[in-house]
């Protein structure tokens, strides 16, 4: 099996949107969708957006894999990510799910990302 990877809000937002580099919109384009139910809620509770891009959003997550539950094993890891790291509980539910699930995360939140051990983050920004 390939790698996989799931996509944070900022991801989502910037290829849908057209922002990204041409490199990680060629990536974004090979991949299956996968979102964690923050990136799920994120998105569709975004402020000031037109109906044409809560559509593009809503069809977007029609086409993802969500990891809309927040399983034990999740959960004791979300734990261990706001204590150790001090991680808002969003961020630590995104990189739980990424490290249970064995995932590669495609954020731009570096900051808070490249400090959790275990979690495989990759920046499409970067150059």
């Amino acid at each position: 099996m390939g790698k996989r990877y799931l996509m944070d809000s900022n991801a989502v937002v910037d290829f849908l949107g057209g922002k990204l580099p041409e490199k990680g919109k060629q990536l974004m384009l090979k991949i299956n969708p996968e979102i964690s139910i923050i990136t799920f809620i994120e998105i569709l509770s975004k402020k000031d957006i037109s109906d044409s891009e809560m559509l593009k959003y809503s069809a977007f997550i029609k086409s993802s894999l969500i990891y809309s539950e927040i399983d034990d094993e999740t959960a004791e890891q979300t734990i261990i990510i706001r204590k150790k790291y001090g991680l808002k509980t969003p961020d630590a539910i995104i990189a739980a799910t990424a490290i249970v699930n064995k995932l590669i995360l495609i954020s731009r939140n570096e900051k808070d990302f490249t400090r959790v051990y275990k979690l495989d983050l990759i920046n499409l920004w970067k150059k």
